[in-house]
């Protein structure tokens, strides 16, 4: 009879980090920064039907790389929480520090698990504040840190490098179409830009008077904006 193998839990926690890490590696790169107006979410995404960038509330957006189907499945969860705080308190209820805090449990309870393999997801929960002085941006990664993220935030692919391009560049108060062309350009590198149709931007827009802040910036809209141009769009989802 063959005795198992020991594993010390130190080396087993560091070959399932390094395990999570390649994966959300691999993604494509996402960016979400402040604007004047509010919060952009800027992704990489050569994809028409899934989306990487998505609403949870009426002030909340989220983002995330990594494996599609556990994001996805992070997405819904989110959703669900918020919809039942939401209906059995009040809406202003749902807030995204609570919504990071119930996903920092759930990626921290499966990251410890000997039983399932780690997420390989990051993730980004935005909430956008009544001013642009209580905007959050909390970053989550795999094993359930969470980061609270002053002025803008880099996930997947070569994240170190496109942050030191947006930087350069960076300003709180900068025009919607100067945040989104920073961020495509930090996203392009130092090859040709992306274009607009592997490109999904999303934004939550304080000017809106509508309660649900979250609309997508597409098509014509996105091209508009990423030319000379900064021109304000209307309408959007």
């Amino acid at each position: 009879m063959s005795m198992p193998v020991y594993v010390a839990p130190e080396q087993q926690m560091k070959d399932r980090a390094d395990f999570a890490r390649k994966g959300i590696a691999r993604g494509r790169s996402v960016v979400v920064m402040r604007y004047a107006d509010g919060i952009c979410f800027v992704a990489e995404n050569r994809s028409q039907a899934l989306h990487k960038v998505s609403e949870i509330y009426d002030r909340i957006g989220f983002a995330a790389v990594g494996r599609y189907n556990e994001f996805e499945n992070l997405r819904i969860a989110g959703i669900r929480h918020a919809d039942m705080r939401g209906y059995s308190y009040d809406r202003a209820d749902v807030t995204g520090r609570g919504l990071a805090n119930a996903y920092a449990q759930l990626l921290g309870t499966i990251f410890s698990s000997g039983a399932e393999k780690p997420y390989e997801v990051e993730i980004i929960v935005a909430e956008l504040g009544q001013t642009a002085a209580t905007d959050q941006i909390y970053r989550l990664t795999y094993d359930g840190s969470v980061g609270d993220e002053e002025h803008f935030a880099v996930m997947g692919g070569n994240a170190d490098e496109i942050a030191k391009r947006i930087a350069q560049h960076y300003a709180d108060d900068a025009p919607l179409a100067d945040a989104i062309r920073n961020a495509v350009a930090g996203l392009s590198g130092e090859g040709e830009r992306l274009s607009v149709e592997s490109l999904e931007v999303a934004v939550l827009d304080r000017t809106r008077t509508q309660p649900r802040k979250f609309r997508r910036v597409r098509g014509p809209q996105l091209a508009q904006l990423l030319g000379a141009v900064a021109a304000p769009v209307e309408g959007g989802e």
